[in-house]
């Protein structure tokens, strides 16, 4: 009889239809019924000994919720008979809703209830507490996770011991996953987690890889990537890191319409072992960053979300080094400017900030001009160590993609079709905190004048890892006013362009497992930040603000 070995995961929710994301122990026919009509089936596919369906379910009514089963070959595994907790629903949207969006990034697995957590209470597992106790609570239509939702670089004890017994933890990459079947024991430590199962179980997720989902600092430069390749256990990590990418997070930020079109996901059904097809697929992925978009867009009633990859997309020749390759560049563009006045809110994710502390924008900047040989080869070196060493490969360590995406926010945000806001969210940095930018009045040339949207960028990290105090305080200090000093100072050694905006904190920094929530109703937003707190992993209100009236 085949068993549900993780999910259901619901992925993709419209108006009328929706995804279900399972994975089961042997091939099986997989049917989700809802309990107020409403379903669907699909067979399982198999990739690495792994069985795995995505079930579109379809005939659902907007505005409604469907509580939903999920059978594999007619017999019932989902709810299990002796759930704590409330069915798993399916929430439609209606035309004019309200649109809460949840989000946040960098989850480390959470030990199992009871036992001692390291790094302090999850705020997922927070979530999941307050949505059960209280089912008519405002839940988040979609909760979108921007990043290192697994961490094949940094395992917990339970994982080193697992690995350790399956094979020389000597031999590299140590105590680092290295391969398909590796991965999978990764998600299942972060999504097995009881309340995280039902959580992803009933609340809509979008999703986006950042570097610990493959390896830290993952395609820095040029020559970090060199490096990479030249060690024997690269190539493994690399394509299973983007093949379990594919099959456990980037099909279900995929529509219905999306997925029938998908020529990958069809090759890989089309076989009774699909692994063949992917690998392929991931390997082309890795040669050629550009024959592949992990980039998408969604649209939430009268809100767009566009998802960028800012890792894998990246181009990385020192002499045309840019966060978007340009086919990247121009699918973001379009989608961005396409039919303008039909939303009120932009939502740009992107798992790594646009705007960072001042002084850590000026350092990155300085060292993406040291590595262009503006002050000759003996600093070129220095700038490459220091960017690798210190993490530089943000936004502003890619000052030509930093000055475009200004850009484009502001051609988006200005004139009659403008939205209200224009919001740019990110995680990564393991604080939280909101700014906003400063145009230069008037319009000349490449300088436009301040847009009319309210643009923010919206930063939330961790939803579940560490903040050592050394980060704490180097972060405080990146927003100080001495910071800012030296980091002009940091400007002018570099002898590069100062940005084209100014910008100023507004909110933070706050340190801790934060979750931040977006409630959009027309033209309105306000923002609230949650922080878990407690043993029992609970969430408490940290600051609430009003973005636009």
């Amino acid at each position: 009889m085949a068993r549900l070995r993780l999910g259901p995961l619901l992925r993709y929710v419209d108006g009328s239809s929706a995804t279900v994301w399972v994975e089961t122990s042997r091939p099986c026919a997989v049917e989700v019924r809802c309990a107020g009509g409403g379903g669907g089936e699909a067979p399982t596919f198999q990739v690495a000994g792994h069985h795995y369906a995505l079930v579109p379910v379809t005939g659902l009514a907007p505005g409604t919720t469907s509580a939903y089963e999920v059978l594999l070959d007619g017999t019932p595994v989902w709810p299990r008979p002796d759930s704590a907790f409330p069915p798993s629903e399916i929430r439609t949207p209606a035309e004019g809703d309200t649109v809460r969006i949840a989000f946040g990034s960098c989850r480390w697995a959470a030990p199992p209830r009871g036992e001692p957590d390291p790094v302090g209470p999850d705020a997922l597992d927070a979530l999941a507490t307050r949505l059960a106790e209280d089912p008519r609570a405002p839940r988040p239509d979609v909760l979108l996770l921007l990043g290192d939702q697994v961490y094949a670089d940094e395992t917990s004890e339970a994982t080193r011991r697992w690995l350790a017994a399956r094979r020389d933890p000597a031999d590299p990459p140590g105590d680092q996953v290295a391969d398909y079947e590796e991965y999978t024991h990764l998600y299942y430590e972060s999504w097995l987690d009881p309340r995280v199962r039902w959580l992803l179980s009933t609340v809509p997720t979008c999703m986006i890889f950042d570097d610990h989902d493959v390896i830290d600092d993952w395609n820095t430069s040029e020559a970090w990537l060199a490096g990479m390749r030249a060690t024997p256990w690269w190539r493994e990590r690399i394509l299973s890191g983007l093949m379990s990418y594919w099959v456990h997070q980037h099909l279900g930020n995929l529509s219905p319409a999306e997925l029938a079109a998908d020529r990958v996901y069809a090759a890989v059904r089309a076989t009774p072992d699909g692994t063949d097809a992917l690998r392929t697929h991931a390997a082309e992925a890795d040669r050629d960053a550009a024959s592949v978009r992990w980039s998408y867009r969604r649209d939430f009633g009268r809100v767009r979300l566009l998802m960028l990859d800012s890792r894998a997309a990246r181009v990385l020749d020192e002499r045309n080094r840019s966060m978007l390759d340009p086919g990247e560049a121009t699918w973001l563009r379009t989608e961005a400017l396409d039919a303008r006045g039909s939303y009120d809110h932009l939502l740009i994710g992107t798992s790594l900030p646009w705007l960072l502390p001042h002084l850590v924008h000026n350092a990155e900047a300085w060292s993406a001009a040291l590595c262009r040989g503006e002050r000759g080869d003996r600093w070129a070196r220095l700038g490459e160590d220091l960017r690798q060493r210190a993490d530089l490969e943000h936004w502003a360590a890619f000052p030509e993609s930093f000055e475009a995406l200004t850009r484009l926010i502001a051609e988006v945000g200005s004139g009659a079709e403008a939205p209200a806001t224009v919001l740019v969210l990110s995680g990564d940095v393991h604080h939280a905190y909101t700014a906003e930018p400063s145009w230069p009045e008037g319009d000349s040339g490449d300088a436009p004048g301040p847009p009319d949207a309210r643009v923010l960028q919206l930063t939330c990290s961790p939803v579940h890892n560490s903040v050592p105090l050394s980060m704490k305080l180097g972060f405080r200090f990146g927003w100080s006013g001495t910071g800012q000093a030296l980091g002009r100072w940091f400007e002018r050694h570099g002898r590069g362009a100062r940005p084209s905006i100014d910008w100023r904190r507004t909110g933070g920094p706050w340190f801790g497992n934060h979750l931040m929530t977006l409630t959009l109703r027309g033209r309105s937003a306000r923002l609230r930040l949650d922080r878990a707190r407690g043993r029992e992993a609970r969430l408490e209100t940290a600051t609430e603000s009003v973005l636009t009236p």
